[in-house]
């Protein structure tokens, strides 16, 4: 009798040791805001805008051949477009503000931001930390979807337009322009807004110099006006 209980707790002492099987986690269920965005993320591939696929399949061979790059990484490319709405009355008038700032949401279809004084400005009332107008960056898709807009309908709508400047770049390959009117993009209706307003839009690009960053722009459509060859310079000085 002994031999046999101890063979009883023998085994079971060997049936403890074993290791019970881990049970593998069931995988997590996928929340609302997840599956959102990963459909978002399969569109946005799907998706290309004309001017991103004309730059991948037309400007970098013809700025290669231009400029002689050996490298595909020296081509330059867009990275933002920033559109910038100063407000005179933003900090007395409200509505102003509110309004600047439903049409540029509109015009950008981004939510811009508010700006605000970085300084005091004593002949014009306004202090550090007053919100002055409104700005918004646009990258990737909606960049390139804004500068459809704008080369192909918005410019062409301006009033006695005639190209926009050459020297205008800053020397690190960005570009800047005044827009007069806000009126001259489709998504503003001209019965419902409460002022003219104008803004200042800034291309920045990866060139490294103006001539880079002209031909960029220049193949991409921008209606730039022809920069007058050395010749012509020496003739009119």
């Amino acid at each position: 009798m002994a031999e046999e209980k101890k063979k009883s707790t023998a085994k079971k002492k060997a049936v403890s040791k074993k290791k019970a099987p881990v049970k593998k986690a069931a995988p997590k269920k996928d929340d609302k805001k997840t599956v959102a965005k990963k459909k978002s993320a399969v569109k946005a591939k799907a998706y290309a805008p004309k001017l991103r696929t004309l730059y991948k399949d037309s400007i970098i061979s013809s700025l290669i051949k231009r400029f002689g790059y050996k490298n595909v990484m020296q081509v330059p490319k867009l990275l933002s477009v920033s559109l910038n709405m100063g407000i005179g009355d933003a900090k007395t008038n409200s509505k102003h503000l509110e309004s600047a700032i439903d049409e540029m949401a509109l015009i950008s279809g981004q939510k811009p931001v508010i700006t605000k004084s970085k300084k005091d400005v004593s002949n014009f009332k306004i202090r550090q930390g007053y919100p002055v107008g409104c700005k918004v960056t646009l990258r990737s898709a909606q960049m390139y979807e804004f500068l459809e807009r704008l080369i192909a309908v918005a410019l062409p709508r301006s009033r006695d337009f005639r190209g926009l400047s050459w020297k205008s770049f800053d020397g690190r390959g960005n570009y800047n322009f005044g827009i007069k009117e806000q009126i001259i993009f489709t998504e503003i209706d001209y019965d419902k807004i409460q002022e003219i307003n104008g803004m200042n839009v800034t291309i920045t690009t990866t060139a490294k110099t103006n001539d880079e960053a002209y031909w960029l722009l220049k193949e991409f459509g921008f209606p730039l006006r022809d920069k007058p060859v050395k010749k012509d310079i020496e003739e009119a000085a």
